[in-house]
């Protein structure tokens, strides 16, 4: 097919989604909690410096999301929520990952370290810190093993980036989980406002050698994706 043709045959779906995406409302905290804040479980993926101020894959649009969750931490630690989880990028000098990235937050540098409005945090020692190698933190065994000592949560917020990678196989990772095990009342909420990818623009991406990577449209075309797999998509998380 032709790409005039490929896009006219789109554009019925690209403005479903568009509509879609621009009908999103919000989710409060009282409504997820309701009075039992032990049922509730946050995961940020990815929120470091290597993909926000520093390295080949900073993000000015990464960047942007970090304010939205450090406010949301605040709020949730204030109504009781203990369970945060940050899963980070930490790659070994030799990552086989480097194959199809940039080598990226190699563990020990700047670029691997959690972002400082994190760090600021009052309670920020009481976060879980968890080392990945990998876009999928469902892999890691000690993110796994985080998850199952927590039979109690049944709402899982998911924040972080990016939409179409990290976070796109964290939120599915939690979500089919508790599909595959029969795990009943299980939400996995994403508000939008607190995830985001990157843009490659395909005239610099050809300039550099690079792939280039329209994050406009991947961003909306992934938070469909999940929505469709039974992920609640929001616009953001109130107070």
């Amino acid at each position: 097919m032709q790409a005039d043709a490929f896009i006219e045959h789109s554009k019925p779906f690209i403005k479903w989604m568009l509509d879609w995406q621009a009908g999103l409302t919000s989710r409060s905290l009282a409504e997820i909690i309701q009075n039992e804040p032990e049922k509730v479980g946050i995961v940020s993926v990815d929120v470091i410096k290597g993909f926000c101020t520093v390295g080949p894959l900073a993000s000015p649009r990464i960047d942007r999301i970090v304010t939205p969750i450090t406010r949301l931490f605040e709020q949730a630690w204030a109504h009781g929520i203990r369970d945060i989880a940050l899963t980070q990028d930490t790659h070994p000098e030799n990552a086989v990952e480097f194959m199809s990235y940039a080598p990226h937050c190699i563990r020990g540098t700047e670029e691997s370290e959690t972002v400082e409005p994190f760090k600021a945090l009052p309670f920020f020692n009481q976060l879980t810190v968890i080392e990945k190698n990998s876009i999928n933190s469902g892999l890691d065994e000690e993110f796994d093993d985080w998850l199952r000592a927590r039979p109690q949560i049944k709402n899982w917020i998911v924040v972080g980036d990016c939409t179409d990678l990290c976070t796109h196989q964290l939120a599915m990772h939690i979500r089919i989980s508790a599909n595959q095990n029969q795990v009943e009342g299980v939400r996995v909420i994403l508000p939008v406002n607190a995830v985001d990818t990157y843009d490659l623009p395909v005239n610099i991406a050809q300039e550099i050698g690079a792939i280039p990577h329209d994050g406009q449209f991947l961003h909306l075309v992934f938070l469909y994706h999940m929505m469709l797999n039974g992920v609640e998509i929001a616009t953001e998380i109130t107070e």
